[in-house]
C-alpha cells in the first residue's frame, strides 16, 4: 500500500466510531419518543425501525430493554439539568429563569417519561443518583432565587413546582390524548402566572419539598 493510500485509509476508523455514536443517539431519541407515545413496553423492533437501524445494531448498543430505559432516563435527566443550569446562568430575572426552565422541561416531556423513573430503573445507579441530586439542587436554587427576589410566592416549594410541571406534561401513553400537547405551554403559562407574588389566595396544606417526591418504602 502506498503512503497516499495509507493516508487516505486513516480516517475510516473515526468515521466508523462517529457512525456508531450517531446510531446510539438515534436509538435513544427514537426510544424516548416511543416511550412517550406507547409506554415502556413498546416493542424494541419498533424503536429500531424509528431509529432507522437494524435490530442487531440496537442490541449491540443496549443489551436489553432495561439498559435502554436506563440510558433514555439518564439522557432526559441530563438534558433537563442542562436547561435548569442555563436558565440560572443566563436569565437575570429570577422568575424569568423559572419560566424558561419550566417551558424547556415541558419540551422534554418529563411527565410522559415519569413512569420510567418510577418502575424501570435502578435507583441505586450512581450516575443516575448523582444527576438526580444535582437536578434537585439546581431546581431548588431556581425557586429560592425567585422567592428571595420577591417574584415568586413563598408558600410554594420546589416539590410543588416539579409536580405541576410533571402533571402538565404527562399525556396518557397509547391513547389519542397526545393531541393535547398543543395546549401544554398555554396551560403551563397559566400555572406560572399563578406562581408569581403577591399570591392571590392562600394555598391549602404546606409547601412540598423535593424530599416529598421520593418514594418511601
Amino acid at each position: 500500500m502506498t503512503v497516499a493510500a495509507m493516508t487516505d485509509a486513516k480516517p475510516a476508523a473515526p468515521r466508523l466510531r462517529a457512525d456508531a455514536s450517531r446510531n446510539r443517539a438515534r436509538i435513544i431519541t427514537a426510544a424516548r419518543e416511543a416511550f412517550v407515545e406507547h409506554g415502556a413496553d413498546v416493542p424494541l423492533d419498533e424503536i429500531a425501525r424509528r431509529a432507522g437501524v437494524g435490530n442487531a445494531t440496537l442490541y449491540r448498543n443496549f443489551a436489553d430493554r432495561r439498559e435502554l430505559i436506563h440510558h433514555v432516563t439518564l439522557s432526559v435527566m441530563t438534558r433537563v439539568l442542562d436547561h435548569a443550569a442555563v436558565a440560572v446562568a443566563e436569565e437575570p430575572d429570577p422568575f424569568e429563569a423559572v419560566s424558561r426552565f419550566a417551558h424547556a422541561a415541558a419540551d422534554e416531556r418529563i411527565g410522559a417519561l415519569c413512569p420510567l423513573l418510577s418502575d424501570h430503573i435502578d435507583r441505586t445507579d450512581p450516575t443516575l443518583e448523582e444527576t438526580r441530586v444535582e437536578l434537585e439542587r439546581t431546581v431548588t436554587e431556581l425557586i429560592v432565587r425567585a422567592q428571595q427576589a420577591g417574584r415568586l410566592r413563598t408558600d410554594v416549594g420546589p416539590g410543588d413546582f416539579m409536580v405541576a410541571v410533571t402533571q402538565l406534561t404527562r399525556p396518557l401513553p397509547g391513547t389519542d390524548c397526545l393531541d393535547l400537547e398543543q395546549f401544554v405551554h398555554r396551560h403551563l403559562q397559566l400555572f406560572l402566572d399563578g406562581l408569581q407574588a403577591p399570591a392571590r389566595s392562600p394555598l391549602p396544606g404546606r409547601a412540598a419539598a423535593m424530599e416529598d417526591l421520593k418514594r418511601h418504602h
